[in-house]
């Protein structure tokens, strides 16, 4: 019969050339044992050492033996006889134990674990076989720390400058560490440019820690290199990578190319911009920076420039601020002088004026030419308008006013630009009055009105020098003066003699007088008359047309309530008279109680019922008898 500890298995090879199974089990006259070559754990944890083994049939193990070899003796530490497991009191005891299957595991391993392990498994007469399995202890590193040189490197460094220091600690084995620029891995070689230098230190707890220098020279270009470097391990048969952060080293390098610049809000500078002129270099660290004005001349002279090593800021710039400008500097690496110059050009409008000046007075019909003059870096545009944001006039210096009217009057304005600089314009204007004689608004003659109303008439006069506005009868004047316009309001009471005679505006200046006269009509309508423009007769107020409509409703009200009481009063007075009494039944006996027989007599019947008569006999609130029911005669001798 065929024993084993574990299902078999081929033999197999991983990565980092381990061959993990030995021998394989199989049919055999005699005990043979199947173990795996190597064995990996991490350290702390738990191994498990598996032990296959065969026997011929119907046989069965007397016993099996653990052992791990130390400096080629071996010591037993832990063994089955025949069902009972002994542990054997070294330095496993209390870790070790042989699962069903006649696997030894080891708990809590230790760095001091890393040994070979030996099962022997002996059959009696059938003899003893045996196998061994190495275990092997490793702890990942952990990642890498990189310390770059934060002291700058010099590209003229004689020696090979030190990059940075790599370090990974508390791996087991010992890690191998590779360094990368740009992606690309560095190799120490024969010549000067590369040096790596690597230190292994191994830790009081048996762990290794490893270090790292990388050495290389540097150029220009490596001011934008990366570097990092990577760990690198044998884990379970597998290689593992841990990397490190990339780092940028500080390079320090000559001046080469020098610049000055010029910054300001657009290209073209204008006055009054803020302007920044700024040295610029390629070389790190930047060299002290020297600016300069260039004064053009006969004998070209240089200012120097108070800047903040090559950085000047010109604020609200003046067309004085036009002109060449140099940059220096000297490197003292290369022991050469370098010099840039930028020329700055300051756009300016200036001088901006109107002939003839202003205010302006022309009488009626008179001409005028207004000129605009003004001075500018470039060629200027210039525009006319009437009020600055009025209706376009024209084009260019100058502009003619023929034949003005009063409508004339206002401000002229000229705008200027300077050609294809945005935003650098000015403007300025004059005013021009026209004189002339008062002018009134030609309005209806003709209003509208109702007798004895209240009419608001209205006069509007335009003339410059302003016009005074007087009415022909006395009322309520209100005036309002705008500009060289008046406005005046005439309120009085419509009369027979206004009627007849009608309202005469006059509106006067030191030029002349002008006038209006309005007639008033009746109006043959109740309907309310159009919109007579600036000469209206107004209705009295909204105010008042309300009041009166409530005055006719009051009346109308008090009038019913007094018929009514009239009304009331006679039927009482006839009731208490007995001319007209009523019973339920509807008769009525108006008889004296001394009838003749040869008076006649006229019987009233009602055709009304009796429910109808209940209502009548309820309304006068009267109670007869019950048996006053009788039929009632209306004596009409009288």
């Amino acid at each position: 019969m065929a024993r084993s500890g574990a299902a078999g298995r081929p033999g197999l090879l991983l990565a980092c050339g381990l061959l993990l199974w030995g021998a394989t089990a199989g049919g055999a006259s005699k005990v043979e044992v199947s173990m795996l070559e190597v064995v990996e754990v991490e350290l702390g944890q738990t191994a498990r050492i598996p032990c296959n083994f065969s026997l011929p049939e119907a046989s069965d193990y007397a016993y099996i033996n653990w052992f791990y070899i130390d400096k080629r003796s071996r010591t037993k530490i832990y063994y089955m006889v025949r069902g009972q497991v002994f542990e054997v009191d070294t330095e496993y005891k209390g870790r070790v134990a042989m699962e069903d299957d006649f696997t030894l595991t080891i708990s809590r391993v230790t760095l001091q674990d890393a040994r070979t392990f030996v099962c022997q498994v002996g059959a009696g007469s059938l003899g003893v076989g045996e196998n061994r399995t190495k275990l092997h202890i490793y702890k990942t590193p952990e990642p890498p720390e990189i310390q770059v040189n934060d002291a700058g490197i010099p590209v003229t460094s004689k020696e090979i400058p030190k990059i940075a220091v790599c370090i990974s600690k508390n791996g087991f084995p010992a890690p191998n560490i590779t360094w990368y620029k740009n992606g690309s891995p560095l190799w120490q070689d024969d010549t000067t440019e590369i040096s790596i230098l690597s230190t292994l230190i191994k830790e009081s707890s048996g762990l290794y820690t490893v270090s790292s220098t990388l050495f290389a020279r540097v150029s220009r270009e490596d001011r934008q290199s990366r570097f990092h470097c990577a760990v690198s391990y044998c884990l379970l048969g597998a290689d593992q990578t841990a990397t490190s952060e990339k780092v940028n080293v500080t390079v320090f390098y000559s001046t080469e190319k020098l610049s000055l610049v010029i910054r300001s809000p657009q290209p073209q500078v204008r006055e009054g911009d803020e302007v920044t002129l700024h040295c610029e270099g390629d070389g790190n660290p930047p060299p002290e920076y020297n600016l300069l004005k260039v004064q053009e001349g006969a004998h070209a002279e240089e200012k120097d420039l108070t800047s903040s090593n090559g950085v000047l800021i010109l604020r609200k710039v003046k067309k004085e601020d036009s002109g060449r400008y140099l940059c220096r500097t000297f490197d003292l690496d290369s022991m050469a002088s370098l010099e840039a110059t930028a020329e700055l050009s300051v756009n300016y409008l200036e001088g901006l004026k109107i002939t003839p000046e202003g205010p302006i007075q022309l009488q009626q019909g008179e001409g005028l030419a207004l000129t605009c003059d003004a001075r500018g870096s470039k060629p200027l545009e210039l525009r006319w308008k009437k009020e600055k944001k009025g209706k376009l006039l024209g084009h260019g210096k100058q502009l003619k006013l023929s034949n003005v009217t009063l409508e004339s009057s206002g401000n002229y304005s000229c705008e200027v630009a300077v050609a294809g600089v945005p935003g650098l314009s000015r403007s300025k204007q004059v005013y021009v009055a026209v004189h002339a004689k008062p002018q009134i608004s030609p309005r209806d003659s003709l209003v509208p009105v109702k007798q004895n109303e209240l009419v608001t008439l209205m006069c509007r006069a335009t003339a410059l020098p302003e016009p005074t506005i007087t009415w022909s009868i006395n009322g309520t004047v209100q005036n309002h003066i705008d500009h060289h316009r008046v406005i005046s309001n005439l309120t009085v009471q419509v009369t027979p003699e206004l009627l007849q005679s009608g309202v005469t505006c006059m509106a006067t200046n030191k030029l002349g007088t002008s006038s209006l006269h309005i007639t008033l009509q009746l109006r043959t309508t109740p309907t309310s008359p159009p919109p007579i423009g600036n000469t209206t007769a107004e209705p009295i107020k909204k105010e008042q047309k309300t009041q009166e409509s409530k005055g006719v409703i009051i009346v109308a009200v008090i009038v019913c309530i007094l018929v009514i009481a009239v009304l009331g009063a006679v039927l009482y007075f006839l009731h208490k008279k007995g001319k007209i009494p009523c019973n339920r039944t509807g008769k009525q006996d108006i008889t004296r109680p001394d009838a003749r027989k040869d008076e006649i007599v006229v019987e009233v019947k009602s055709d009304k019922l009796p429910e109808e008569a209940g209502l009548l006999q309820g309304a006068n609130s009267e109670k007869r008898p019950a048996g006053d029911q009788a039929e009632k005669y209306i004596d009409l001798r009288n």
